[in-house]
């Protein structure tokens, strides 16, 4: 039976889409296929199928319906926000776009080590400084467990004018800081909380999953729709409150990186998510939870060694339970061996290094899917299993940067590459990070070290895919000349 289509009602832009496709138009506007490609080509008008522009679209080319800023102002009411704005360029738009108004060219801001590459592309575009804080490791288990108070607070303390506090929540791998007190410590100097919250568009949804950003105090939050959401590539939101951010500066900000042909099928889908969540949000994360927790007991029981992450690992309130983070070291295995057999499977899953497995499960799984994903992951782990061993943290975890120059500064210098065994001693001049996370090792500005060299090979040869460098191979590095 086919789901209810009751979504229009709430979702302007879903609804000027679903409008658009049925109207039958002949348009003379871009884009340039016209919406009939299927005469060109039959591939060509598959890849095509549904893509339709806001302006000339959704809206017309003065937006004198005003889907889009309808469509805005709803979700803003349902985070309680002031502003908002939806992003067809993702979070990294978003990020980037809240750096942007955060201060001016040298002030400095307090970030979050486990920044997404977004955001340190977006302190260059703004010249910002950071003052990295980097997260608290849990000896156990390896992972990250977030941001401390007491250490933000000492980094701000330290840091006399500092402008905003950055924080990523939840983190990569399912852990969240205590958000309140974080607000606190960046409130206690009258400064914002932005939070990149790319991971945590569901949060708040639920009574069992921790509450969203801006709810605990947080002055400003960055989500995307299309990862724990049912929604487009590319779709996020920016929301803020203006009590601490100048709600101009943050429509400047956002409109120097946005397109100007914004993509009306990743708006549409943004929109109609939001209304689906608003509308059935706790229904559906509640069942999904509860598929959650069954699953792990039934890779515990067919695994014994295998240790599956949930809240009870956690402070209340600093875990999500809709990320599964499976973590390897007690069966032996090696994650990158086991993700290479879920690929084969047809199963591939967000994460995976030596000692770590993360899979995305959404309000989209269902009994089945989660199945197949059992089924592959207990054969996959057994058939790799070794002598135990101790967890060793991921090197994007454990970096303490050395900075020599601002962001901006060694993004515009002039560089050089080096063979690899010379770039030790020298400033980075490019951004460097194991994928996923995403999260640097090396940004510009920041010395190149020879432990940061081994950890980047290292991990590379373990078969984790190293991003950014000009030099994919790593024989080169690009230093400041």
């Amino acid at each position: 039976m086919a789901p209810p289509d009751d979504l229009r009602g709430d979702a302007p832009l879903l609804d000027a889409y679903l409008t658009h496709l049925d109207a039958g138009r002949t348009p003379f506007t871009i884009p340039g296929h016209k919406g009939r490609a299927d005469w060109l080509d039959a591939g060509l008008a598959r890849a095509l199928a549904g893509d339709v522009p806001l302006f000339g679209g959704l809206d017309d080319v003065k937006q004198t319906a005003g889907t889009l800023a309808d469509a805005e102002a709803r979700a803003a009411r349902l985070w309680g926000a002031e502003w908002c704005r939806f992003s067809t360029g993702g979070a990294t738009h978003a990020n980037q776009a809240l750096c942007l108004a955060l201060g001016t060219p040298g002030d400095r801001v307090v970030v979050a080590r486990t920044a997404h590459r977004s955001t340190f592309v977006g302190l260059a575009l703004a010249g910002l400084e950071p003052v990295w804080v980097a997260p608290r490791i849990d000896p156990r288990s390896g992972v990250p467990l977030g941001l401390e108070a007491a250490d933000v607070a000492g980094a701000m303390a330290a840091t006399p004018g500092a402008r905003a506090v950055l924080a990523v929540e939840p983190g990569y791998l399912g852990t969240v800081s205590d958000v309140a007190a974080l607000a606190g410590v960046a409130h206690d100097h009258d400064v914002p909380l932005v939070v990149d919250q790319a991971w945590g568009a569901h949060l708040g949804f639920h009574a069992r999953v921790p509450r969203h950003a801006l709810a605990l105090g947080a002055d400003a939050m960055v989500t995307s729709a299309h990862k724990a959401w049912p929604a487009y590539s590319q779709g996020a939101l920016a929301l803020a409150r203006t009590e601490r951010l100048d709600a101009a500066r943050l429509e400047a900000g956002f409109e120097a990186g946005n397109t100007t042909s914004p993509a009306g099928a990743v708006l549409a889908g943004l929109d109609g998510a939001r209304a689906l969540f608003a509308a059935r949000g706790e229904e559906l994360l509640g069942a999904l939870l509860g598929r959650l927790d069954d699953l792990r007991d039934r890779l515990t029981a067919a695994v014994p060694d295998l240790r599956v992450l949930g809240p009870a690992d956690f402070p209340a309130g600093r875990f999500d339970p809709a990320k599964l983070v499976v973590l390897l070291p007690p069966t032996g295995a090696d994650g990158v061996l086991v993700e290479r057999d879920l690929v084969a499977a047809g199963v591939p899953v967000e994460m995976a290094d030596r000692d770590t497995l993360v899979a995305m499960a959404t309000v989209a799984d269902d009994d089945e899917t989660l199945a197949r994903l059992e089924a592959a992951l207990v054969a996959a782990v057994r058939r790799h299993a070794g002598p135990p061993r101790a967890p060793v943290p991921a090197l994007s975890w454990q970096v303490r940067p050395q900075v020599e120059l601002s962001p901006r500064e060694a993004f515009f210098a002039a560089w050089q590459a080096l063979p690899w065994r010379d770039a030790a001693g020298r400033v980075s001049a490019e951004l460097v990070a194991p994928y996923p996370p995403g999260v640097p090792v090396l940004a510009p500005g920041e010395l190149v070290t020879h432990e940061i060299l081994e950890g980047l090979r290292a991990a590379r040869a373990s078969g984790t895919r190293v991003a950014y460098a000009a030099d994919p191979t790593l024989e080169t590095l690009r230093v400041v000349r």
